[in-house]
């Protein structure tokens, strides 16, 4: 039995108060507000295709320095503009304008930013079809068009 809850009908008083402190939970209060539908670019799909309009240089946040190469890219479902980081050694030069990628979160859990890259919260995954991966280490190439 609870603390405050005691007598004999106190079973509704419990009741209540459980349906009431569900909501300090975040998990349980982000999924029935919806909030990753609404707010998730991706539109709570677990990739997305998207263009590139550029390629940016990103600094690390303290105590990091270097630059981050990622890109600008527009999701092709959404029209929204987001920033998606390219990992591995020399990813970006595989990378070209008006190339078509496939992005990714670059973590599951909520949202939010990844490690040292300051409003990131996307990695590419595929450009124009072709695993970045695979591009990298010379095991395919990229189509020509």
């Amino acid at each position: 039995m609870s603390e405050g809850a005691k007598g004999e009908f106190a079973g509704r008083n419990i009741k209540e108060k459980r349906k009431k402190f569900k909501w300090a939970g975040t998990e349980y209060k982000r999924k029935r507000l919806k909030l990753k539908e609404k707010f998730d670019p991706l539109g709570s799909a677990p990739r997305a295709r998207a263009i590139v309009l550029q390629k940016v240089q990103l600094e690390a946040k303290q105590p990091n320095s270097g630059l981050r190469k990622c890109v600008r890219v527009q999701i092709i479902k959404s029209g929204t503009q987001v920033t998606a980081f390219a990992p591995g050694d020399k990813a970006i030069n595989y990378i070209d304008e008006h190339d078509e990628v496939t992005i990714e979160p670059l973590r599951s859990s909520k949202r939010g930013t990844l490690g040292d890259i300051p409003g990131v919260r996307f990695k590419v995954v595929e450009v124009n079809g072709i695993p970045l991966e695979l591009l990298r280490t010379g095991k395919k190439e990229k189509p020509r068009r």
